[in-house]
């Protein structure tokens, strides 16, 4: 299930590369708004990227880590993933600092969206983040999504998007 953009190759998170993943759980810029600035193990995170390879047999979707065409290096993840106990998975994403502002995220997100809705036949994708994440706010508009709302969840202040086909 590997999807190519114009500058990025994007595929599955395999066993080998749990410590790829690892690292980029643990930076410091994606910790702040991804995980709540909670520093995941290794064994947390193998334990997802398991779950990320099970739903890619059962559901066609989890994690896929992101490399420009021109590097082998990862420089960050997309894909779909369950929060908050919803029936559908969500858009989520993460960059290294070395790779923001250059427009990745928007580019690896509208892959994943067309793959959502031309491959698994989705009516509607949904996408959420910290509100003080301005930047994963601007990436949700870029792709088309309109704010629906905003909720506490866990003391935390989340803003969430959607975007139907």
């Amino acid at each position: 299930m590997r999807l190519t953009t114009p500058r990025l190759t994007l595929a599955p998170v395999v066993e080998s590369e749990v410590n790829t993943l690892h690292h980029i759980f643990i930076d410091s810029h994606v910790r702040r708004y991804l995980c709540d600035d909670q520093i995941f193990s290794l064994e947390q995170v193998a334990e997802m990227l398991d779950q990320s390879s099970r739903s890619f047999v059962t559901e066609k979707f989890g994690l896929w880590l992101i490399r420009p065409k021109s590097e082998s290096e990862a420089i960050g993840f997309v894909g779909l993933w369950y929060f908050f106990e919803e029936t559908q998975p969500q858009l989520i994403y993460a960059l290294l600092p070395k790779a923001l502002k250059q427009g990745y995220a928007t580019e690896a997100a509208a892959e994943i969206l067309k793959y959502c809705f031309d491959e698994l036949g989705y009516e509607y994708l949904v996408a959420s983040c910290d509100q003080p994440n301005l930047e994963s706010q601007k990436v949700a508009e870029r792709l088309g999504m309109r704010k629906t709302g905003e909720k506490i969840v866990d003391g935390n202040s989340i803003v969430f998007f959607k975007i139907d086909q």
